[in-house]
């Protein structure tokens, strides 16, 4: 099948996302003198931008590439959820399934930017699990989407407490038992409660936390010998590694191997895993082999990365690249 054809294939794909949604805001300017009652920068202010982040960029790139996505997650009722809840819909993701939650706050992550320079972060956030009825209705919204019948179903943890151990092993369990594909972007909290999973797809620095070893990035041995340990612990079925600068490292329980990255006029790396995730999974889904489906991932994060801020994949600009690689002509 030629790579058009696959990314055409793309818009009749259902991908059900569920996770941490967040909020991102951008204050842009530029600092012109120091503070005569701090020792701190004055910026003055130029621009206020407010983004989907966290598992809504995954959803944004999955949308950007063509795909029918379903969002299942929960924020606060206040009017950070509400702005988060009108963005989805703008656009057009489906988010019936974002609940809201009066006893937490929406995640908000306001970056502090003078030109293209960070100045400062700030996190307005709750990081208590959710209280158990707002995790049965979470389940229930996603039973829901499987039964209408989707193609995978992607967890994005970012340890902001969506994603309980319950919430995991119940939507891990229906959707095997109706032959979706699962895959995960984890974090350290619930590291190993995704069992039996199709994808797994950890940074290095979460993989050297979950297994508590130092991990080469550079030998394949050292990752081979890292991700057969992980296997022993998850029984999943593919391990896809991002290894920053490195690139990726793949062991499907047949092979290993690493792809190597690409050269980028790096600007920020915020949202490539989301990127990496989104793409990863829907060449999975539409039968690409997993040495495709790793170097069409990790070129796409390394495309987002070019941009600042958290950013979505271009679809026309992805197929122009991803039509260079040798993995798609050998």
């Amino acid at each position: 099948m030629k790579l058009t054809e696959v990314f055409e294939g793309f818009q009749n794909k259902r991908i059900a996302i569920v996770g941490d949604v967040m909020l991102d805001t951008y204050i842009m300017g530029k600092v012109h003198r120091m503070s005569p009652e701090a020792p701190v920068p004055i910026l003055l202010l130029n621009q206020e931008d407010q983004r989907l982040g966290g598992a809504a960029n995954v959803a944004l790139n999955l949308k950007a590439l063509g795909a029918e996505v379903f969002l299942c997650s929960v924020v606060g009722k206040d009017l950070q959820g509400l702005k988060l809840i009108e963005l989805l819909q703008d656009a057009g993701i489906e988010c019936s399934g974002i609940l809201q939650d009066d006893s937490r706050k929406t995640t908000v992550k306001t970056r502090v930017l003078s030109g293209s320079q960070h100045l400062l972060r700030i996190d307005q956030e709750d990081l208590h699990a959710l209280e158990n009825a707002v995790a049965h209705r979470l389940i229930n919204c996603v039973e829901h989407l499987i039964n209408q019948g989707i193609d995978a179903l992607i967890f994005e943890d970012y340890n902001k407490g969506v994603l309980t151990e319950e919430v995991i092993v119940q939507c891990i369990a229906f959707a095997r038992a109706h032959g979706v594909v699962t895959c995960v972007d984890p974090k350290k909290d619930h590291f190993f409660s995704y069992q039996n999973v199709d994808l797994f797809k950890p940074n290095l620095k979460e993989l050297k936390d979950g297994l508590g070893c130092e991990i080469n990035p550079r030998s394949l041995a050292t990752l081979t010998n890292a991700s057969s340990k992980l296997r022993d612990r998850l029984n999943h079925k593919t391990s896809l590694i991002t290894l920053s600068e490195f690139g990726v490292f793949v062991d499907d329980g047949s092979q290993e191997f690493i792809i190597p990255s690409h050269f980028r006029d790096i600007s920020d790396v915020s949202g490539a895993g989301d990127t990496v995730i989104a793409v990863a999974t829907l060449a999975l889904c539409s039968g690409l082999s997993m040495k495709q489906v790793a170097a069409l991932a990790n070129l796409a994060g390394g495309m987002v990365c070019e941009h600042s801020g958290v950013v979505s994949v271009n679809r026309l600009e992805l197929l122009n690249e991803a039509n260079k690689l040798k993995e798609f002509h050998d």
